[in-house]
């Protein structure tokens, strides 16, 4: 038995062993594209061109220069403003009306909350651009009211619902029991002040899970606002990047250094409420 143990037990180093390779190898795999885009944004063009796989201790000439070039030819900060207001807008309306109807739709267990939710699950298989030629066509030949930040933000806010919806969906049906409800309903507190006073904080897991998946997507996307601003004025961080691209050439270093620009406040967000996302996702995809 005892020697059985000891098999078992070195079977299980081996395969831990081999598990953990295979990470360590994915991890470098991921990491590699962006740790070159960190690398090459502090080198000079010539350097690039040159040897684009070079370590920076390989080469000489490294400067930060690229990125205050970049932080000037695309205006960062007005750039920023735009993307911030963009992102933050559209994540707080999406987590308001998604947690509202999420809520609604697990306690009034009914035939027309079952067709809704049914409906927006079935809805999150459509891609974007089966529908991104006749919206623009509708809202810009039609309505007339592209470019414009509002446009945007409800644009943003309509196509986050359903995976929002569903994410809220199954935390609140799993994890908030009804038993609070009930007695706030017995203290005299309505509907409303029963979800925003009892419900809606306790659902902090989700919400931040929500909040940083929907804010990174709004603050990445290049699609849809390139569909929808044209005004210099208007344009998120990853629209301003689109101005280091020439007609025949483009300044990679420049490129680079105005990529990592754009991804920094939200990797800072992530890192900020990193514990919190890892675990609304597991408690609202569990149900």
């Amino acid at each position: 038995m005892e020697q059985t143990a000891m098999i078992g037990g070195r079977k299980a180093k081996i395969a831990h062993f081999f598990a953990m390779l295979g990470l360590i190898v994915i991890f470098i795999a991921y990491m590699f594209p962006f740790l070159m885009v960190v690398i090459n944004s502090l080198k000079q063009k010539r350097d690039i061109i040159k040897s684009p796989f070079s370590w920076l201790f390989t080469i000489k000439g490294l400067s930060f220069d690229n990125f205050v070039k970049a932080f000037t030819q695309m205006d960062f900060l007005n750039a920023f403003k735009n993307s911030m207001l963009v992102t933050v807008s559209a994540t707080v309306l999406v987590t308001l009306l998604a947690s509202m109807l999420a809520y609604y739709i697990v306690r009034n267990n009914n035939l027309i909350s079952k067709i809704v939710f049914a409906l927006m699950v079935a809805s999150m298989i459509i891609p974007f651009q089966a529908i991104m030629i006749p919206l623009v066509s509708i809202y810009g030949g039609t309505l007339n009211v592209l470019n414009h930040r509002l446009t945007l933000i409800f644009m943003h806010t309509g196509f986050s619902m359903a995976m929002s919806v569903f994410m809220f969906h199954g935390f609140i049906k799993g994890n908030i029991p009804i038993a609070l409800e009930e007695a706030a309903y017995v203290e005299g507190c309505t509907h409303t002040q029963t979800f925003f006073t009892v419900v809606f904080p306790l659902l902090k897991p989700i919400i931040s899970t929500m909040v940083i998946l929907n804010a990174m997507a709004f603050w990445n996307d290049f699609l849809l606002p390139s569909l929808v601003l044209t005004d210099k004025k208007l344009l998120t961080l990853p629209l301003s990047t689109y101005s280091f691209y020439g007609t025949y050439s483009a300044d990679y270093g420049t490129i680079m250094a105005g990529l990592l620009l754009c991804v920094l406040p939200i990797l800072i967000l992530y890192l900020v409420l990193q514990k919190q996302i890892i675990g609304g996702v597991v408690a609202g995809a569990v149900k």
